[in-house]
């Protein structure tokens, strides 16, 4: 059951990743407040993503990070709080190493954190697109 859940989550951030590059019939022809908004949902939804995977992993006793010292050993709530913080920190820096990925979680973190770094770049190349096809077309 945990790892259909896994599967569903996988789903939602490819789907995720794959709608920044899709366009509207009303694209906007430059960089704008709904492409702030748009590039904040998409970190929120990574993080909580990414932050659910790490979390359904270290329940199923997949080491997959180093549990912070202020929680207790496999209390739901605290595994939740730290895999959200992981995933927060992995996502927006380069962490603080309190709590760490180990094992299959190092290489969850790398994909997280090179989208994390890739995404912005995306968005400015899509709005440089989308003005550079509606000068062509006038």
């Amino acid at each position: 059951m945990e790892y259909a859940f896994l599967g569903i989550i996988t789903t939602v951030l490819i789907a995720s990743i794959t709608s920044i590059w899709t366009t509207s019939a009303k694209a906007a022809r430059r960089i704008s407040l709904e492409h702030l908004f748009v590039l904040i949902q998409w970190y929120i939804t990574m993080m909580l993503g990414f932050g659910l995977i790490y979390m359904v992993l270290q329940l199923n006793g997949h080491n997959v990070f180093t549990p912070s010292a202020n929680g207790a050993a496999n209390e739901c709530f605290s595994i939740l709080q730290d895999s959200l913080y992981l995933s927060g920190i992995t996502l927006l820096s380069v962490g603080y190493g309190d709590v760490t990925p180990m094992g299959i979680g190092r290489w969850i973190a790398i994909i997280e954190a090179l989208l994390g770094y890739i995404m912005p770049a995306v968005l400015v190349a899509r709005t440089m697109l989308d003005e550079d096809s509606a000068n062509r077309c006038n």
